[in-house]
């Protein structure tokens, strides 16, 4: 599919389990998919079509949706 863009997805602390299940089978079905799960924080990666990404964001147990990219600190 095209036009998949790569995001951050982090859920609010108070989401369970079957929350983030929730969030994961809605990434499912707008043609994404679940890149990398972390293990600190409840959250993934993810690959999405980038005109769904606000649902996701509006999406009640997500706290934050950015798109991944590289983040430099230093002038090249």
């Amino acid at each position: 599919m095209s036009g998949l863009k790569d995001y951050i997805i982090t859920l609010k602390d108070s989401a369970t389990d079957a929350d983030v299940s929730s969030v994961k089978d809605k990434i499912s079905s707008i043609g994404g998919s679940i890149v990398n799960e972390f293990s600190l924080i409840k959250g993934f990666t993810a690959k999405l079509p980038e005109v769904h990404s606000s649902a996701i964001g509006e999406h009640e147990h997500v706290a934050s949706i950015e798109e991944d990219g590289e983040v430099k600190t230093q002038p090249i």
